[in-house]
C-alpha cells in the first residue's frame, strides 16, 4: 500500500478505543505483545489501555509522517489467522474499526488487509441511509427482528453489513429455540432433518407429500443464505460484492420471512420431551 497520510486524531483516538475496550479488546499483555512484535515503542506514559496505544501510536505516525505503521499494526492485531477460535470478536472488532476507518477512506477486509474505499464520511450520510432503509422496510412490514440491523455503523460502506448482520440472526433464533450449538448448514440439518427422527423444529405437521417438500424446501432455502451471505470461509462476496439499497430491500425481506417461518414453527421434539408449552390436542 502507498504512503497513509496521517489518520485525523479523533479517528486514532477513537480506534484505541476499540482495540483496548475494557471488556471486549485487547489486554495489557498483548498491547505490549504486539506493539513489540510490530517494533513500536511504547512510551508507558498512561496505565489505561487505550490510553497506551494512543500514546504510542500517534507518535509512531508522527515520527514517521505517515500512517503506515499504524495501519501495519491493526492489521497485525486483526489477522484471522489469530483469531480462528474466536470469529465473533474478528467480526464484531473489524465491523466497530471499519465505521471508524470508512472516515479515512478506508476498510479492513474479511481477510484482514485494508483497501481504500468511496463511501460515506460522515455520520449524518450514514443516519440518512439508515433512516430510509428502516423506512422502506416498515413499508413493507418487515420482521422487527431485521429491523434492528437497520444501522447507521453497519451501513457507513454499503449494505453488505446490514444484510451480513441480519443473516446471522436466523441462525441464533434457530439456536435458541433448539437449545442446539452448531452453526451453517450443520445446524439447519440438526434442527429441521425429519427422515427416521423427530426434528426439532418443522414448518407443519410433515404428514403429506407437500408438506415434506415444504421442509425440505426451507431447509435448502436456509443453507442458501448463509452459503451466501455470512459464510466465514468464503471471503469473496463480502469484499467484492456490493449490495445497493434495492437488493438489500429484497435480501431484507427474504430473511423477514424466514423470521416469520421460524416463529410459527411448531417443535416436535420439544413437544416430545414434553417441555413445549405447545398444547397439540
Amino acid at each position: 500500500m502507498a504512503t497513509i497520510k496521517i489518520f485525523d486524531l479523533a479517528s486514532l483516538e477513537s480506534i484505541c478505543k476499540i482495540l483496548g475496550d475494557t471488556d471486549n479488546g485487547l489486554t495489557s499483555t498483548e498491547i505490549t505483545k504486539y506493539l513489540s512484535e510490530c517494533n513500536i515503542s511504547d512510551p508507558e506514559l498512561n496505565s489505561t489501555k487505550w490510553k497506551r496505544l494512543y500514546d504510542a501510536l500517534s507518535i509512531k505516525q508522527q515520527n514517521d509522517r505517515c500512517a503506515n505503521n499504524v495501519i501495519a499494526f491493526i492489521q497485525h492485531v486483526i489477522r484471522p489467522s489469530r483469531h480462528v477460535n474466536n470469529q465473533k470478536w474478528f467480526e464484531d472488532i473489524r465491523t466497530k474499526l471499519n465505521y471508524v476507518l470508512s472516515f479515512e477512506g478506508l476498510e479492513i477486509g474479511e481477510n484482514g488487509t485494508f483497501k481504500y474505499i468511496s463511501t460515506a464520511k460522515t455520520f449524518s450520510e450514514a443516519e440518512q441511509r439508515a433512516q430510509k432503509l428502516r423506512k422502506s422496510l416498515l413499508e413493507r412490514k418487515i420482521h422487527p427482528d431485521v429491523l434492528l440491523f437497520c444501522k447507521s455503523e453497519l451501513l457507513v460502506d454499503n449494505y453488505f453489513h446490514a444484510v451480513f448482520e441480519a443473516t446471522k440472526s436466523i441462525a441464533e433464533k434457530v439456536r435458541n429455540k433448539t437449545s442446539l450449538t452448531s452453526d451453517g448448514a450443520e445446524l439447519i440439518d440438526q434442527a429441521f432433518a425429519f427422515k427416521g427422527k423427530i426434528p426439532y423444529l418443522a414448518l407443519s405437521h410433515l404428514m403429506t407429500e407437500s408438506e415434506a417438500s415444504e421442509q425440505k424446501g426451507f431447509m435448502n432455502l436456509l443453507k442458501g443464505v448463509f452459503g451466501t451471505f455470512r459464510n466465514t470461509t468464503a471471503h469473496a462476496p463480502k469484499i467484492t460484492w456490493t449490495i445497493n439499497e434495492q437488493d438489500a430491500l429484497d435480501i431484507l425481506s427474504m430473511i423477514s420471512l424466514i423470521h416469520r417461518k421460524l416463529d410459527n414453527a411448531i417443535e416436535p421434539m420439544k413437544i416430545y420431551q414434553g417441555t413445549s408449552l405447545f398444547n397439540p390436542s
